[in-house]
This record gives structure tokens, sequence and C-alpha cells, in this order.
């Protein structure tokens, strides 16, 4: 009986994480379109300005009723003289930024100390390049032209540094941007620090209307858009104490006291940090294209503060900003959601993760000797599964007797079933339980070593060279295949010679599945399974020997010769 839930249970995890891979090996699910007006190169004016016009997060469009301002280049005069745009850029130990004095946006945001996949392997950029949306920082305000005028105006730029170190580690850029007439005037100043990735920003305005707004452009912190079980990407907020992680069909808002809002991948964020009341505006652009700014009211003259966190989902990095960051790194997902139960087994484990790498220094190690830890730490739970699994087996002749004997009476079968389980005791779920308490575990291994920044790129042997992405060979997902089939011989069952062999085609489809699941979540699979394969060979020879087989007659009489 128990057998059967441990397969229904192995099925369903099965299912769960591998009906995505088999829908799209079998061509089932059609590939997203790919995002219109892709441009490699930088857009001219003329095609920035038509694509600001067009973008309804940064152009203020129909706000609570009001129509659309005309949109012509001579409505305004412009300001801040015959300034040239300029690029600016900002370097420190951690990233390269740079900036473009026209609009002053953010053009791009380099990571130093991690690559991308590509064979060149370029260091990690944050902002997307090319496209038609604007940047990120770029400002909306209700009156179109007047948004056209702040986004397409050169600012004049105050930099008191190009680059931060020890010596220093403190630096300041402004933009600053008046109107002919006066009545418009914007500033950006941007504070930067040499060992941190976040900067912070302050805008001082007059004249800009009813409300301005702070765009974080589209994909800003999204290196890939991954597929698979790797949790949530896109749009990420905290409002009001709520995390929301959806990507909306459309557009989306959500308003009440901004903690954090931003996007995010598996392993980067983009996010701004207000900690004030207003509205978080979440576009839809494209199949994998996704807008994300913050808007707030807007007085004659007043000012708005803020930082600016652009940089990998650092674990430390996020918490010691004390604002609830680290979530986005979802060590608790499980089927669709994001589960409490796993993420307080996770965090823990992590923390042992980390320590053990402080001594190996090498993941692939980590991995293993973590492994060991917990397998030992669950020895006495998969004693007592593997025990009554023993004990079942042994009582299987009865409860096929009975089976056959009151096949036609299900109540009487019932009866005597349980009276069989109480004069043996045995109980008939006892195998099962232990590994249900062990799921937790399971789930969190998997979460951590699925989404952990620190495994990413991270290097294990020979031709293991990134432990975030599959075995290139496939050389570990076929030896856990082996192990797999290993471990099914030798354990107890109570299926029949042909429910056996069904269960042999488990591990060729648990095989297949992990072919594209990260090295480092099949190096603990497989070693998982290597451990439980030793743990049954000794505890079969231990603690539930084989009887030997009684000596016949002629053995007998020669041993009392001798």
């Amino acid at each position: 009986m128990e057998k059967r839930l441990v397969v229904f249970l192995i099925l369903s995890l099965a299912i769960i994480f591998g009906y995505e891979f088999v829908l799209n090996e079998l061509g089932l699910i059609p590939p997203p379109p790919p995002p219109s007006d892709e441009s490699p190169t930088e857009s001219s004016p003329q095609s920035v300005a038509d694509s600001q016009q067009g973008d309804a997060l940064l152009v203020g469009g129909d706000v609570q009723g009001q129509s659309k301002k005309p949109a012509s280049s001579t409505s305004r005069p412009q300001g801040s003289g015959n300034v040239e745009p300029q690029t600016v850029e900002v370097d420190t130990g951690l990233y390269r930024a740079r900036f473009n004095s026209r609009g002053a946006v953010l053009t791009g945001w380099e990571l130093k100390r991690y690559r991308g996949s590509a064979p060149s392997r370029p260091p990690v950029e944050l902002v997307r390049q090319g496209g038609k949306f604007a940047g990120p920082l770029a400002i909306g305000v209700n009156d179109a032209t007047l948004a056209r005028e702040l986004n397409e105006g050169t600012y004049r730029v105050e930099q008191d540094f190009k680059t931060l170190d020890q010596a220093n580690p403190t630096g300041h850029v402004v933009f600053s941007y008046e109107s002919a007439d006066g009545e418009v005037r914007l500033e950006k100043r941007l504070t930067f620090h040499v060992d941190s990735y976040v900067v912070d920003i302050e805008l001082s305005h007059r004249g800009l209307g009813e409300f301005v707004e702070v765009g974080l452009g589209t994909n800003f912190g999204i290196v890939e858009w991954g597929e698979g079980f790797i949790g949530a990407i896109g749009p990420v907020s905290m409002v009001d104490g709520e995390r929301d992680v959806n990507v909306p069909d459309s557009e989306a808002e959500r308003q009440g006291m901004i903690q954090w809002a931003g996007l995010q991948d598996k392993y980067f964020l983009g996010v701004v940090i207000p900690q004030k009341v207003g509205t978080v505006r979440v576009k839809k652009e494209d199949a994998k294209l996704v807008s994300s700014s913050v808007r707030f009211p807007a007085g004659a003259e007043d000012s708005l503060g803020f930082r600016l966190y652009a940089g990998p989902k650092e674990y430390d990095a996020l918490r010691s900003l004390e604002i609830g960051l680290e979530d986005t790194i979802d060590f608790g997902w499980f089927i669709f959601g994001s589960w409490s139960v796993v993420k307080s087994v996770a965090k823990p484990i992590f923390y042992v993760l980390r320590a053990i790498n402080e001594h190996t220094n090498n993941y692939g190690v980590t991995i293993i000797l973590l492994t060991v830890v917990i397998k030992v730490v669950f020895i006495p739970l998969q004693y007592k599964s593997y025990k009554a699994m023993k004990q079942m087996q042994e009582i299987q002749p009865k409860i096929q007797a009975l089976q056959e004997k009151f096949k036609d009476d299900r109540d009487r079968l019932n009866r005597e079933l349980i009276k069989v389980y109480r004069d043996n005791k045995v109980n008939p779920v006892g195998g099962c339980l232990p590994m249900l308490l062990q799921m937790p575990v399971f789930v969190a291994l998997f979460n951590i070593l699925n989404v952990a920044i620190d495994l990413r790129q991270a290097p294990f042997a020979l031709w293991i060279d990134d432990l975030s992405v599959q075995d290139p060979y496939y050389v570990f997902p076929i030896v856990m295949g082996i192990t797999m089939v290993i471990q099914q011989k030798i354990t107890p069952t109570t299926m029949d010679p042909t429910q056996a062999k069904v269960m042999l085609m488990l591990p060729v489809f648990m095989t297949f599945l992990f072919l594209n699941f990260p090295a480092g979540l099949v190096l603990y699979w497989m070693t998982l399974n290597t451990l439980n394969i030793v743990q049954q060979l000794v505890t079969e020879r231990l603690f539930f020997p084989r009887p030997r087989p009684a000596p016949s007659v002629g053995e007998e009489a020669e041993k009392k010769s001798s």
C-alpha cells in the first residue's frame, strides 16, 4: 500500500518538474514572438522622440480624463542653452555606468564581477541595448509635450570624479535642465559609492505639473529571460509590505507605501527604493519585454529622494539594505507559488552551504559534503522507512492471500488487513511518512542550487566549469539514472514483477528530465542516490541479515564426525 503512495509521489514530482520540458521537446509550446521594432544601433533623435511619444509609461497620455496636449516641437522653447550632448561615465570597483546628457538617462550598467554566457564572456549588462523604449531614469509628467522636452533636452553636467576607489569612495554627478522661459527646472543629483551597487538620487523640480514619474526602462536588470522552474522573472515590487511578481496581461498599477519596485531575473535586479507613498506602474511591452516605473504627486516646487539598486542578487548585499530585498531570491518556490515552510528550511541550508564553501572554495565539493551532512541527519528517518518497507515485504504473502480470499468483500478485507498490520506491528504508511518529512529539504536544496548566484559560473572539475548550467556532455544525468536503477533493484518492494518492470521506466524518464537541469543540482541528486545505495547495503547486512539456510542431513553428520 505504501509503495503505491511512494510511486504516486515520485511520479507527481516527475510530472511537476518535467511537463514543460517535455512539451518544449515535443514542440507543443510555440516560441514567443520576437520583440518588435528592435534596433541594434543607437536610435536617432527623431526615433527617440517617436518612441517616447508612444511610451505610455513616461509620456502622460490621458491622465484622469485629461487629453494629451499637442506634441509640436515648437510648442515650447528649448532650454539649457546650446549644450552639446555628452556621455558621462562612472567607474567603480563593482560596475561601470554610462549616462547620456540628452535626457539624463542611463544607457549602460556593466557589472565587472559577472560575465555573460556568450563565448566572449563580456561583462553582464543590465541596461537593455537598442529598441524604441526610454531608458532608466527617464522622467514622465502629465504634459506630453513637457515630458518630451525633459527626455530630449540636453542637461548640463557637473561631475566631481571619474573613478571611485578607496581614496575617493564617494562621488557626485548632477544633471540640470531649465527651460528657456525659466518656468520648468529639473535637477537629478546622483551620489555613487565605491563598494555598493546602491546610488542615492535626489530630484529637485519646479513646474512639472501634477505628478512626476521615474521610469526604470524596459527589462532593466533582466539579463536573460529564462524558461522553466527558476522562479519569477519580470516585475517585482513591495507595496504596503506585500510583494508582487506578477506580469500583467497589459498594464497594472499598485498604490500605497512603496518599499521598492523594479525588474528582476534569476540572478540580477534593478529596483528603485523610494520609501514613499506613490504608484507602481508596470506595462507588458511584448512577450519578454516589461517596463516599470514609480509615480508620485508633484507640487509646484518640490524634491524627491530615493535610491537605485542595480546589481546581482547577492544575499548579504540585499539583506544589508534591511528592506526585505533579499526576498527576491525566492528560496521558498514550489509548485507555482512560494511556501514559507520551504523558505524556512532553505535559508539555514544556504548558510551551511556557504560556510562549507569557505573551506573548500569549490561549490562542487561543497555540494557533495552538504549532501553527506544532510544524509547523516536523516539516517534515523530513512532507517525507519527501510524497516517499514521490509516489514511490509515480509507480510506481503499474507496480504495477497487475504486479497484473494476476500476479493468480493471489501469491508471484510479491510478488517482483516488491519488485523494483520496490528498483529505484526506494521504501519502501512511507515515507509512513506519519513520521505514526506524530507520533501521540504529536497525542494529547498533544489531552489538553492537553482537560484543562488553563488553557483553561477562556479566551476567543479574537468569539463564542469559552471554548476548553474547543464552538463554539456550529459555525463552527470546518465550516471544519476544508473544510480536510480541500482537503488530500485536493492530497495525492498511489495510490487509484483510486472509492476517492478514498469517502474524501471522511471529512471529513464528522470534521466531525460535532468538533462537540462543545472549540473550542481544533478550532482546533488547523483550523490544522494549513491549514499542511499551505500546505506541500504549497510542496513541490509548489519540490521536485516538474511537467515542462513538450514544444513542438510549430510552436512550435520559430517560436522559431528569432525
